[in-house]
């Protein structure tokens, strides 16, 4: 059989000193949502074909990883969280009347066109506030992403805020096809106002309408957008939901955070299920938002429970690659002792490595071999990023203090 020793395209191993930040980047994450009050709950890798179906609004067919079991039903490997925890609330706290707060950390799947150079397999961490249909709701999911962020160590970044009630309200008026709609949708999402200009010529529309559709790539910038975006409104649905992100701005001013916030009446997203704020989190050394989230007022009625929720997911390998760029370094703990022995010291080597690591300290035992000089050992204490090295000389242990990259 021939060796097989790479990954298939969009997927890739994480190992050593890059393993080892990400898990302790899941580690600070996760403590900030507990911080929150948040619960945790998993949900398996793959679910049935439904849950992800085109009724729920999640992520396109053509775009999920599918296969059978044996009975004949179609599975998914789960692309997208949110649709899964929602069919688990629904089942687990169908009585439940008050707000439900879950936490998650897992890696999900999409099936992504290989030139767009993304992963398939990310990994995900994120939270859902179910029950509650408040804009301070909405605060809370802001305030729990911007902590997160600064908690991870990054200093400069912005969630842009919009609310897909405003496109929506604007759809309204038009009467457009559902391919018009999509075009719609992909040319507002890549801030394209020439392509809108386009499209809006061929369709008999209203003077306002038209106006609003193409000032929409451009209606992003600090709270005074609002004002604009309020008298540009076509219909009390958009009126409503540029004054929903009015009154989040003023809460997020008494949690201290509105600097990190910005608007964007813009922002749409290929998820149909969002029905009220939509965000996304950006910052340096990365193209591609670190955070995702929104509200999702219908998603649990499919399953069920009626359940007004607003959740975010983390792209924790997005938010790696952008500290990492940014020259952040993510505390790993502390970095491991290597001990040398020979077979005579065994005895006495493996005492001394006890005591280290019953006092909390990393230790990598590693007899020595015949032929290996110190030079030797001390080029592999560099490449496992060891803090020191220890070794039996004379009947004592000497130790060597490594200088760490």
């Amino acid at each position: 059989m021939k060796q097989i020793l790479h990954t298939p395209e969009g997927v890739r191993d994480i190992y050593n000193e890059e393993c080892r930040k990400k898990r302790k980047l899941q580690e600070m994450l996760h403590s900030v949502m507990h911080r929150y009050g948040y619960r945790d709950i998993e949900t398996p890798t793959f679910e049935f074909f439904d849950v992800f179906s085109k009724e729920v609004g999640t992520v396109p067919s053509r775009e999920l990883y599918k296969f059978f079991d044996k009975e004949g039903n179609t599975l998914v490997l789960r692309p997208d969280f949110t649709p899964s925890i929602a069919r688990a609330a629904s089942k687990y706290f169908l009585e439940e009347d008050m707000p439900i707060r879950l936490c998650y950390m897992g890696n999900t799947f999409i099936n992504n066109a290989s030139f767009q150079g993304r992963l398939k397999e990310t990994t995900q961490l994120g939270a859902e506030y179910m029950g509650d249909s408040s804009v301070d709701a909405d605060a809370e999911m802001l305030s729990l992403v911007i902590e997160a962020l600064l908690q991870a160590g990054l200093k400069e970044f912005q969630v842009s805020v919009g609310h897909i009630d405003y496109f929506k309200s604007l759809l309204l008026e038009a009467g457009m096809n559902e391919e018009e709609e999509q075009t719609l949708r992909d040319l507002i999402s890549n801030k394209n106002p020439f392509g809108v200009e386009e499209l809006l010529s061929g369709l008999e529309l209203s003077a306002e309408v038209k106006e609003g559709f193409s000032r929409l790539p451009q209606l992003y910038g600090s709270v005074e957008i609002l004002e604009e975006a309020g008298k540009l409104a076509v219909n009390p649905l958009g009126v409503n939901s540029v004054e929903r992100l009015s009154r989040l701005y003023d809460l997020l001013q008494l949690y201290g955070l509105e600097r990190y916030v910005s608007f964007d009446l813009g922002i749409v997203s290929k998820y149909k299920y969002y029905t009220g704020i939509i965000f996304r989190a950006y910052t340096y050394g990365t193209g591609e938002p670190v955070v995702k989230g929104g509200r999702y007022d219908s998603l649990l009625s499919q399953f069920g429970k009626e359940s007004p929720s607003v959740g975010f997911a983390i792209v924790v390998d997005q938010l790696l690659t952008a500290l990492n760029r940014q020259g952040i370094s993510v505390k790993t703990g502390c970095p491991p002792t290597l001990l040398l022995y020979r077979e005579q010291e065994r005895g006495r080597a493996i005492s001394y490595a006890k005591g280290l690591r019953d006092a909390q300290s990393p230790v990598e035992l590693l007899r020595m071999e015949e032929g290996k000089t110190l030079e030797d050992y001390r080029a592999y204490a560099h490449r496992i990023q060891a803090k020191a090295m220890r070794y039996f000389e004379n009947g004592s242990i000497r130790e060597e203090l490594l200088q760490l990259s």
